[in-house]
C-alpha cells in the first residue's frame, strides 16, 4: 500500500497570540497538479495517533474509494487548553473559532492546491473536539461545508446557537453517539449523560433541515469506536 506523508508544522495565531502546531496529512500521489478536499480535525494529534486517520486514508485513498483529501490535525496543548479553546463558554473559544476559519483556512488554500469552497472544507471532532467543530461550522457556514461529529458534548449553549442558526446556510452532518455514553467521565471528575442530549440535538438539527446521517452505535465515549468509525465516516462524506 502507497504511504502517504505527515508535515508537523507551526502557524502563528494572531487571534489566539501563539503557535499553532499542524499535523498535515498529505497522500502519497500528492501532486499540485490535483484539487484536494481539506479535513480539519481538533483534537488532532488524537485523530493522528489514537484515530490512526493517515493509516485510514492511504487505505481508502490506495483503493480509490474517496476522492483526494488532505488531513490536517490541531492538537491542543492541555486539558486546560483545550477546555478554553472547545468550550463554547471558554475563554478562548471565539479565538479558537476565528483562528480556523480566517487564519487556518487561508494557510492552506494559500499553501495547498484546495478547492476554496465550503463543500471542500470539512471539521470533523470527537466528544468537546466534535462540539467546536459544530461551533466553526454554525458560526462560518460558508467556509465549511461539512460537519463530522463523533460524540459531542452537548451543552446548553450549543443548542441554543443551534437554534438560532439560518438554515438557508445548512451544512452536511455526520452525527454518531454510543448508546452506552450514559454516564461519561469529565474533566471535573463528575459524570454526564451525553446520549439524551444528543439525540435532542438530532431532533434540532432534523427539525431546522440539515441533511443528517445519524447512528447510534453499541458502545461508550472512548477511541475504541470512533476509530473504526472513521473509516465509515471519510467514505460516507468523501466517497466516490
Amino acid at each position: 500500500m502507497n504511504r502517504g506523508t505527515v508535515q508537523d508544522l507551526s502557524i502563528y495565531s494572531k487571534e489566539l497570540q501563539e503557535d499553532m502546531q499542524l499535523l498535515i496529512y498529505l497522500p502519497a500521489n500528492f501532486s499540485p497538479l490535483y484539487k484536494y478536499t481539506l479535513i480539519i480535525a481538533s483534537d488532532g494529534k488524537d485523530y493522528f495517533q489514537l484515530g490512526r486517520a493517515p493509516r485510514i486514508a492511504d487505505e481508502l485513498l490506495d483503493n480509490n474509494e474517496i476522492e483526494n483529501i488532505i488531513f490536517v490535525g490541531v492538537p491542543y496543548k492541555s486539558v486546560k487548553d483545550r477546555s478554553s479553546k472547545y468550550e463554547p463558554a471558554g475563554e478562548k473559544h471565539g479565538a479558537y473559532l476565528r483562528f480556523l476559519a480566517h487564519e487556518l483556512v487561508p494557510y492552506l488554500d494559500e499553501n495547498y492546491p484546495t478547492y476554496q469552497v465550503g463543500m471542500g472544507r470539512a471539521l470533523i471532532g470527537d466528544s468537546l473536539a466534535a462540539t467546536v467543530s459544530l461551533s466553526a461550522a454554525l458560526k462560518y457556514p460558508n467556509i465549511f461545508g461539512r460537519v463530522i461529529l463523533q460524540s459531542p458534548k452537548v451543552s446548553d449553549e450549543l443548542m441554543e446557537t443551534v437554534e438560532a442558526f439560518n438554515p438557508a446556510n445548512a451544512f452536511t452532518v455526520y452525527h454518531v453517539i454510543g448508546k452506552g455514553e450514559t454516564a461519561v467521565k469529565l474533566m471535573s471528575g463528575e459524570t454526564a449523560d451525553f446520549l439524551e442530549p444528543n439525540r435532542k440535538l438530532n431532533n434540532l438539527l432534523k427539525n431546522k433541515g440539515f441533511s443528517i446521517f445519524y447512528e447510534e452505535f453499541e458502545g461508550d465515549h472512548t477511541w475504541k469506536h470512533w476509530q473504526p468509525d472513521l473509516k465509515r465516516a471519510l467514505l460516507q462524506n468523501f466517497g466516490l
